[in-house]
């Protein structure tokens, strides 16, 4: 398949900038995977259209402040962004202006509480890092580090709680899975005193994500890896629904992609964990997910082929051009769809 399959019209306007006074008050467009029809809701509505023995399996990963400035020892400033732990205090990471962060080039943030030495350049461009800190360092980014917003957000976040989902739990991605940003506690309670189970996966966002398809033909991109882990409960939960012939919903193509990748023939999963590169697009034959709560994506991504491959191009892109018709709010602070 080709890549400009993936294509579509979206005006600037519709990419949302800031998210909404109340997370679950976003719109949510029901797409059927058999027959494309659609419908009209609003998040809060979701737990009318899930049923007693359904699983939700939500991406309990939260995001580093990943994004550091400081300065260069020679004179500068520069940015880094976090993008993957190797241990021992060093870091794989983006780097702005890019040139002039050379191998043995020192840079200071928050007036040297917090150093690092420029070691290496990682295939791709990437700056391979050696921080130098006192105390924990998770500690020290907590107070001079900033979210890593996508780039096509311009808008400066208020509150950088408004990046992080309310059942975010295990520290490490550099982007938010942010089709789980609609929902609230109260919203997660509602839903399982219907008799739906909750259940946690956790995939570390790489800005990999964000990262476009190069090639015409999208079976030659390289998708990029990402640490997941499916804990011993969670393995259970879904294997106990399957059986029972309850839906796996997964929220977010992250926790899909965890589960896919894990995923036995016959769909049922063990306490896994480990780095994946799974890339799905239409073809694909899903194992273990039957239905997504999904964001709307960027054109000719690798998040829209695998909305795609679940529930059709044909349908995705009827949907999104319905969408577009009514206003949606586009992208990570934009509105949802319920693919079932």
């Amino acid at each position: 398949m080709k890549k400009s399959d993936f294509n579509f019209y979206l005006p600037e306007r519709l990419i949302a900038q800031t998210p909404l006074e109340k997370r679950d008050n976003s719109k949510l467009l029901l797409l059927d995977k058999y027959n494309g029809n659609i419908s009209h809701k609003h998040f809060f509505d979701l737990p009318e259209h899930l049923n007693e023995g359904d699983c939700l399996v939500l991406n309990n990963s939260r995001v580093l402040p990943a994004r550091l400035i400081g300065a260069r020892s020679t004179g500068g400033a520069v940015e880094l962004v976090l993008l993957r732990d190797l241990g021992e205090g060093r870091w794989e990471c983006l780097s702005r202006p890019g040139r002039k962060t050379k191998p043995g080039t020192t840079l200071i943030f928050g007036d040297g509480e917090l150093r690092a030495c420029v070691e290496d350049v990682a295939e791709g461009g990437n700056r391979i890092v050696r921080f130098d800190y006192e105390g924990i360092f998770l500690e020290v980014l907590e107070r001079l580090g900033k979210m890593p917003l996508p780039p096509y957000i311009r808008e400066e976040l208020k509150d950088s709680e408004r990046y992080q989902t309310v059942y975010s739990r295990e520290l490490g991605s550099a982007a938010a899975p942010t089709a789980g940003l609609h929902f609230t506690k109260e919203l997660l309670e509602q839903i399982a005193s219907k008799g739906v189970k909750i259940c946690f996966v956790t995939l570390h966002v790489g800005l990999g994500t964000f990262r476009p398809v190069k090639e015409d033909d999208i079976e030659n991109h390289d998708m990029h890896s990402e640490f997941c882990i499916i804990p011993e409960e969670t393995a259970c939960i879904i294997n106990s629904t399957k059986q029972s012939g309850g839906r796996v919903i997964a929220v977010g193509t992250t926790s899909c992609r965890t589960l896919e990748s894990f995923a036995k023939a016959d769909g049922s999963l063990e306490a896994s964990s480990g780095w994946t590169d799974i890339f799905i697009y239409p073809g694909y034959k899903f194992k273990c997910v039957d239905a997504l709560v999904t964001n709307f994506h960027l054109p000719e991504s690798t998040l829209i082929m695998l909305v795609s491959a679940l529930a059709g191009r044909e349908n995705v892109l009827n949907a999104y051009s319905i969408a577009v018709e009514n206003e949606y709010r586009f992208f990570s602070f934009g509105d949802a769809m319920f693919i079932s």
